[in-house]
């Protein structure tokens, strides 16, 4: 008997990085697997270490319409070749024209895999095409997969597809974390690179952006070393030259801050969030943010905004704190409460990575994928009972 063949589309192959160990779940489950992505290093690396099979397709992130009737073309041609059992598309250009592509194949189960909205932060024409966009994705799949539940609503709030088509998977998350790998310990990245010991130190990881939060986070990093000039603050990730890209002016101003570090993109997080003290994501918007359950499983307490999806990664107070987006003052004070109290962030430390523990194990959401993927194979687009979230539970937490 053949094994059920199952593609999953990403637009850029840095999203692979949070498809680790999903990947393998899925194969291991006993699908066939193909990966497809615009062309790239990690494309290749993540497909040879899950050993599942990788199909580079040029895709545009940015709205570039000759492009993007080219990579329609290609994803059409791919699937109708391949004829899989079910398709998963995710991130914004790929979930658009590989929704597409599988529905012009008459791929019998598709699956939009909605992982944020850029919309949010969108305004003017840009945020009527990204909102079609959006529609039209959803049309073309039997389900609209969101990864947190306040993703859900936003998604129900501006119509992106019916409520019965909107699901989410337990707790949320698309890839839980590795617990091992994301573990509290003792790091020597500080000596490396010429961080004191007892220095108080910030950490942020993720893409250098404007809907990140970068230009709050170094705003509220100047009010901090007011009350706190030893303070130090670690940025691991890149300057994404996209759409919501730094100004030059900025990118120069953090690259010329001695009490910043840049790391430029880092293929292995894990050791750096064991070298912070507190992790800030200033997000303007998220689906369900992997950095925070990251850091609070390494024992660090996190402070994140009441956005979209970042709200849900935190237990406010016990976790971390959350604050308003787009408010440096809150921030500053929120960064400084946590850095003067050893005690508290040890504390809130230990409670988030026992909550990670309980309700975030990768193990436990690849099986929540792996469960539903065998589902739709057996039993066809209707999602299970126990799969779904009805209105009225979305919204009471």
């Amino acid at each position: 008997m053949n094994r059920p063949l199952i593609v999953i589309g990403i637009t850029h192959s840095q999203t692979c990085l949070v498809l680790t160990g999903r990947l393998r779940a899925l194969r291991e489950a006993g699908f066939r697997v193909v990966l497809i992505a615009s062309p790239g290093r990690l494309l290749e690396a993540t497909a040879a270490r899950e050993g599942v099979e990788a199909l580079p397709i040029p895709m545009k992130r940015g709205i570039a319409p000759l492009a993007d009737m080219v990579s329609l073309f290609r994803l059409v041609k791919a699937l109708d070749r391949l004829r899989p059992d079910i398709a998963e598309f995710s991130t914004p250009k790929a979930g658009l024209l590989g929704n597409i592509a599988a529905f012009l194949c008459r791929v019998p189960r598709r699956v939009y895999l909605l992982r944020g909205l850029r919309l949010e932060t969108a305004s003017g024409p840009i945020r009527w095409i990204l909102q079609a966009t959006e529609q039209l994705a959803a049309a073309c799949s039997h389900v609209v997969l969101c990864n947190s539940r306040s993703l859900r609503d936003k998604a129900l709030a501006l119509r992106v597809a019916s409520p019965a088509k909107l699901q989410v998977l337990g707790p949320g998350s698309s890839n839980g974390v590795d617990l091992g790998r994301f573990r509290p310990g003792l790091e020597g990245l500080r000596k490396s690179i010429g961080i004191a010991p007892e220095a108080p130190v910030i950490g942020f990881v993720g893409r250098l952006t404007r809907d990140k939060g970068v230009p709050e986070l170094m705003e509220a990093f100047e009010l901090v070393l007011k009350g706190r000039p030893d303070a130090r603050l670690i940025l691991v990730g890149w300057f994404d030259e996209s759409e919501d890209a730094l100004p030059p002016r900025l990118r120069l101003a953090i690259e010329r801050n001695p009490k910043v570090v840049c790391t430029g993109f880092v293929s292995d997080t894990a050791p750096w969030y064991r070298a912070i003290d507190v992790l800030v994501l200033p997000t303007h918007r998220e689906g369900f943010p992997n950095v925070a359950l990251e850091a609070s499983s390494s024992g660090i307490p996190v402070i994140t905004t009441m956005a979209t999806g970042s709200r849900e990664a935190v237990l406010p107070g016990i976790t971390g704190l959350l604050v308003p987006p787009r408010d440096p003052q809150a921030l500053a004070e929120s960064m400084l409460e946590l850095l003067e109290d050893r005690v508290r962030r040890r504390l809130m430390g230990a409670a988030a990575r026992r909550w990670v523990v309980e309700s975030f194990p990768q193990a436990r959401i690849h099986a929540l994928s792996v469960s539903l993927y065998k589902d739709l194979c057996w039993r066809g687009v209707e999602l299970p009972a126990s799969a779904r979230i009805k209105d009225a539970a979305a919204g009471a937490d």
